[in-house]
């Protein structure tokens, strides 16, 4: 796969606080790219740079193959963005709300109303179109955020904490939503979320700490080689466990061990095979990558 987003050296300060620090880093065509940090650490910072809201102090950033300093216009016309705050008029119908921003993309007339009822119908607001967005929930605004940046068909789709603060069932249809259009139409996904099982689904991961990258890779890789593998034993006495000569802990009627990999908890499990009659190997979560990567902790939603 080409990479569409190509970020070299990219420098940001305000002040004496430096927002990004010598950042680089590349997303593929069609990919779930996950940019995590605390607040504070250069995500929304660098979202606003790529969109050509913000601008940068030095490096490079290309996408789809061309320099934002040479073409601004025309990678805003490929981005779709849906930011942490709604940028919706409140005083305005959703319908209004869509036809004003598509009129900025010369969407008009038949081609508006032919992609209205696309989005209507991907996102299940038919029923709000009349509806001032002001008296909408925060889900339903969200759907609508949505839509206004799908309006234009872009190639790339930027969410910027998209689902927090909504109810599990919102989250649940807005991601399946993204996992259509990334099928359908493959469209790359960049995203931010303090969600770690969102993170977990994203083909590759980039972990901000105060504007240096602190580690990245697949989740998978990660998890390797942050968070190791937890083996839980069930139906066991405590006794047993203490003969394995390792740290464990108690969880409601089982013992939890830390390993190091799978290939430790193998070794293990083949060495004492009358302890492990009753057990599960599992791999860190990216709460566990999250922390030992910044020695913070990323809040919001437990990991599936």
């Amino acid at each position: 796969m080409k990479n569409i987003i190509e970020i070299e050296h990219l420098n940001k300060s305000f002040g004496e606080i430096k927002a990004v620090s010598d950042l680089s880093f590349k997303v593929k065509s069609g990919e779930l790219f996950a940019f995590l940090g605390v607040n504070g650490a250069g995500k929304s910072t660098t979202i606003n740079i790529m969109c050509g809201q913000l601008a940068k102090d030095s490096g490079k950033v290309m996408i789809r193959g061309e320099d934002l300093d040479e073409s601004p216009d025309n990678i805003k016309r490929i981005l779709g963005v849906v930011f942490q705050n709604s940028v919706l008029d409140k005083d305005l119908s959703v319908r209004d709300n869509l036809e004003s921003r598509a009129a900025l993309y010369g969407i008009h007339g038949k081609a508006f109303k032919a992609r209205l009822e696309e989005l209507s119908e991907l996102l299940e607001f038919k029923e709000l179109l009349k509806r001032t967005v002001g008296k909408l929930s925060g889900g339903q605004r969200r759907r609508i955020d949505i839509a206004r940046a799908l309006l234009h068909k872009p190639d790339i789709l930027i969410l910027d904490e998209p689902t927090t603060g909504l109810d599990p069932q919102t989250r649940k249809n807005i991601w399946r939503v993204i996992s259509d259009l990334r099928r359908n139409e493959n469209m790359t996904v960049f995203l931010t979320t303090h969600y770690m099982e969102e993170a977990a689904d994203a083909d590759y991961v980039v972990i901000l700490d105060s504007g240096i990258i602190s580690a990245e890779g697949t989740p998978l890789n990660l998890k390797n080689t942050y968070a190791g593998d937890f083996v839980t034993l069930y139906n066991t006495e405590e006794e047993k466990i203490k003969q394995l000569g390792v740290p464990y802990e108690k969880i409601k009627d089982a013992y939890r061990i830390s390993v190091p990999g799978t290939a430790a908890a193998t070794e293990m499990i083949l060495k004492n095979p009358e302890i492990f009659n009753d057990y599960e190997i599992m791999k860190g979560k990216m709460d566990d990558v999250f922390l030992a990567a910044t020695g913070k902790k990323l809040t919001g939603g437990m990991e599936k």
